[in-house]
């Protein structure tokens, strides 16, 4: 079976149900700071919201409640790998809480405005999924835009249809960090 390689706003179906989300990309360099770029997986509901803390993971919360998401570990550097995945999230369909209808998967830049950093100084950024079971890489979304002033990417999403997992590359760039999505998708819960 041959990658595919999506586009941005292409859809596919998974068809599959236990995954790896593997995000990678390469800083640039003399830019005079290490890159620091953070994966994560905020699981929503039909409400656009996160039904709670465990559905938010990252580095610091590596294991979703439901034990459908699991983050491997924070790559501080950019450094895990010359030619792989920088950061991986792990994924079992089966086990996604049935409140929950999407995971989307951002990349943000630590201190990304103190260390005058954005997206246009990081060049090879993908998405890409891999099953498994077999470690056969099944699709892949490689982010040619130019993010010169971005700061985080919403790479891609996982979404339900009509009781299928499909998956959207999405490439939408933002100038935030990582607070924005938290109040943008827990609106007034309480965030520790």
């Amino acid at each position: 079976m041959s990658t595919i390689n999506l586009v941005k706003g292409q859809k596919i179906e998974i068809g599959l149900t236990k995954v790896s989300i593997g995000l990678g990309w390469t800083p640039n360099e003399g830019t005079g700071h290490d890159f620091d770029l953070d994966a994560s997986a905020f699981m929503i509901n039909e409400k656009r919201l996160i039904p709670g803390e465990s559905f938010f993971v990252f580095y610091g919360n590596t294991d979703s409640g439901d034990g459908a998401l699991r983050h491997t570990g924070d790559d501080p550097t950019g450094g895990n790998s010359a030619d792989g995945d920088d950061e991986i999230i792990e994924v079992d369909l089966k086990k996604v809480d049935p409140s929950v209808t999407e995971i989307l998967f951002v990349v943000t830049i630590h201190d990304a405005l103190s260390r005058k950093q954005n997206f246009g100084q990081v060049r090879d950024s993908y998405i890409r999924i891999v099953d498994h079971a077999s470690g056969n890489e099944v699709a892949k979304y490689e982010l040619g835009e130019d993010f010169s002033i971005e700061t985080a990417v919403e790479f891609g999403r996982l979404y339900r249809n009509n009781g299928a997992w499909k998956f959207e590359a999405s490439g939408i760039g933002y100038r935030e960090d990582l607070s924005f999505f938290l109040s943008k998708y827990f609106k007034g819960q309480i965030i520790k």
